[in-house]
């Protein structure tokens, strides 16, 4: 490792990173490098969308559904 840098930490945060390191008995340096790469690997994106748009079968606007077009009441 090259690098060092240092990161404050609010208290739920430092106290959850102390217990999940106790409990995997893996270092919280190495849990905040994984979380770190994690991140980097997910490039900024949101997984989930890459499912936006795919699902067939649904009309395009959902109002248009029966029950919910305009003038129908409940």
């Amino acid at each position: 490792m090259s690098h060092t840098i240092t990161v404050r930490l609010n208290k739920e945060l430092a106290e959850w990173l102390a217990e999940t390191s106790e409990r995997t008995g893996v270092p919280q340096g190495k849990l905040v490098r994984d979380q770190l790469e994690k991140a980097r690997t997910a490039g900024g994106q949101r997984p989930f969308m890459r499912w936006a748009g795919s699902i067939k079968g649904l009309p395009r606007d959902l109002s248009m559904r029966k029950g919910y077009s305009k003038g129908t009441k409940g």
